[in-house]
């Protein structure tokens, strides 16, 4: 089997490509990138005769679907805003195809992995992809779901690479139409910072105050549990506090429109000049906590009784007293392994289902969670009977 790593010099794919020489069957395994540079030191640093360098411009569409023929799969570690470019040619060369962000823009290529025969799955690290198989592992035990609240705390710096920096910016957009939740039957669109809740991670973490984000569980879930009656589902996130003081900072002042600025005859957005500082500077990329945390509350009915589920997951520590998780590592693996373990089994045939298909469609919770374990990550479920009390507790946590 044959690998093609899109994106592969980046600090989170290099770390799903370090899982796949560490842990897969993959006979040759592509790092590609624009960035010649990195790629090289990627290859270096993976130290395998497995591991090859290629220079790849998704831009350019007929060099690109060449350049990925002949592989099993492409692990797609590109931006948002380069998925739909890169899913297309995934789809045109004939290859299996996952990424991390899963905004959308791939269900384009449907028609054209179908009729080659194979499968795309959009949107698989920590959250989306994770957060899903939590929240189906707990509604498959369920007669009827009410409600499903999936909640993570990213800690990491703010702009320790430019797709991070351009994710924290999307998030909040105000004028993004997909920061919706789902209630009653309909997708409602809510503004930055709506629903603030409380959500109690476990340490080092704490308790955090999460918004509403625009994520693909919001809409994949709704069309994976509507036989279960599920009637409301709502994604929340965090990053650290200063992180999240900042944000809010740049939206109350109207900088995250990203309205353009006349700076010495030069005209450029306001929010890009600030990327490019935060970028570019200790403050941008550094913060004194790392690490991940997900939370996936999931309530409904078994046996005529009302259930609350609640599953969060927890990894080796970041203070360096296990080896391969410091500091900022302790984040990217988080993200970089789910996508590595999806990758293998889209490649082994696991997936049997062809076109762009969600993560409840393609992928087993328990087979997923079995090989995060291997990884020392490790989901924990707590199941509770919801009598008058704990129903108190829930309301309250919901206002």
């Amino acid at each position: 089997m044959k690998v093609f790593c899109l994106g592969g010099a980046g600090r989170i794919c290099r770390e799903a490509i370090l899982d796949l020489v560490q842990h897969s069957s993959f006979e040759k395994i592509t790092v590609a990138d624009f960035n010649e540079e990195e790629g090289h030191k990627v290859v270096k640093w993976l130290n395998d005769p497995r591991v090859d360098f290629q220079k790849v411009d998704v831009r350019n569409r007929e060099a690109t679907v060449q350049q990925m023929k002949g592989y099993d799969v492409v692990m797609d570690g590109t931006t948002i805003t380069l998925n739909g470019l890169s899913t297309a040619c995934i789809a045109e060369a004939g290859c299996h195809g996952i990424n991390l962000n899963g905004f959308g823009e791939e269900s384009a290529s449907d028609k054209v992995f179908k009729k080659n025969g194979k499968t795309c799955v959009p949107g698989f690290g920590m959250t989306p992809g994770v957060t899903q198989m939590m929240a189906m592992h707990a509604a498959n035990q369920l007669d009827e779901v009410e409600s499903i609240r999936v909640s993570h705390g990213a800690f990491r710096p703010i702009a320790f690479s430019r797709s991070i920096a351009e994710t924290t910016t999307y998030e909040y957009d105000p004028n993004l139409p997909d920061r919706v939740i789902y209630e009653n039957g309909e997708f409602v669109q809510v503004p930055p910072f709506a629903r603030p809740r409380e959500i109690r991670l476990p340490e080092p973490y704490g308790t955090t105050v999460q918004y509403i984000i625009p994520h693909a569980e919001t809409k994949t879930l709704a069309k994976a549990l509507a036989h279960k009656g599920i009637k409301l589902i709502e994604v929340r996130g965090t990053w650290p506090k200063k992180n999240m003081q900042l944000v809010r900072a740049l939206y109350e002042w109207g900088f995250l429109r990203n309205e353009k600025i006349n700076v010495k005859g030069v005209e450029v957005g306001i929010l890009d000049c600030i990327s490019e500082y935060l970028f570019n500077s200790k403050e941008g990329t550094e913060t004194e906590l790392y690490g991940y945390s997900l939370h996936v509350e999931v309530v409904g009915m078994k046996d005529g009784k009302r259930m609350c589920h609640t599953l969060y997951h927890t990894h080796p520590a970041s203070d360096g007293s296990v080896e391969g998780w410091e500091k900022l590592r302790a984040y990217t693996r988080n993200v970089g392994i789910p996508m590595a373990i999806a990758t293998e089994m889209l490649a082994k045939g696991m997936v049997k289902a062809t076109g762009v298909i969600t993560t409840e469609e393609a992928f087993d919770p328990a087979a997923i969670f079995k090989e995060l374990e291997k990884r020392q990550i490790f989901v924990h479920e707590e199941i509770t009977e919801i009598g008058a009390e704990t129903q108190a507790i829930v309301e309250s946590m919901s206002r």
